[in-house]
């Protein structure tokens, strides 16, 4: 049972981090003019507090399991299980990442901004962590559904970045229109109107 649990959780775990970096995309990227609702933050903040709960669980999973014995040091210390030790080693780096992301992001109001983007960027390096260790470390690879789930997820989240890097140079709308001049009334001149 505890293995299930260990295999299941940890691919909902990946699902979960897959989403919320999505999300967390969707939710910087400048893909529409409009303001979004106070919801869409909350469902991205939502997404990375499950995503470390079913980490936690995939963790839980693989220490009750008597298969492959993965003690404290196992599952915290990089190359410290004789089980796959690279595999198992993408895992704790990880799991190390996502604690820094959610931790930064709790105390976000309390850390200075700069720092905490640049945590939280190392979101994507979360992601591709996670996807090789699925991928070397998981027994369910053979499974094409999670093969082609593997590859949709990894195929948003790429163009997502794409397309957050090439809007990252480009005014926003609504700081285009504060930076155009007032159109000129008619019978008055203005400062760049000509004499």
């Amino acid at each position: 049972m505890w293995w299930y649990t260990a295999r299941a959780s940890g691919l909902v775990a990946w699902a979960l981090v897959t989403a919320s970096v999505v999300w967390g995309l969707l939710v910087a990227g400048r893909l529409a003019s409009r303001p979004r609702p106070a919801w869409f933050l909350d469902l991205h903040r939502f997404l990375g507090a499950l995503s470390v709960t079913f980490v936690a669980v995939h963790l839980a999973g693989l220490a009750l399991d008597g298969y492959v014995h993965f003690g404290v040091s196992e599952l915290l210390v990089p190359f410290a299980s004789s089980w796959r030790p690279a595999a198992v080693a993408w895992g704790v780096v990880g799991f190390y990442l996502l604690v820094a992301i959610e931790a930064t992001s709790l105390m976000m109001r309390h850390l200075p901004r700069r720092l905490w983007r640049q945590v939280h960027r190392t979101s994507f390096v979360l992601f591709i962590v996670a996807t090789v260790h699925g991928f070397t470390a998981g027994t369910d690879t053979r499974n094409g559904l999670v093969r082609w789930c593997a590859l949709g997820g990894t195929l948003v989240v790429c163009n997502l970045f794409v397309l957050r890097v090439a809007g990252a140079g480009r005014p926003t709308r609504a700081g285009a229109r504060a930076r155009r001049p007032a159109p000129a009334v008619a019978g008055r001149r203005t400062a760049s109107a000509p004499r």
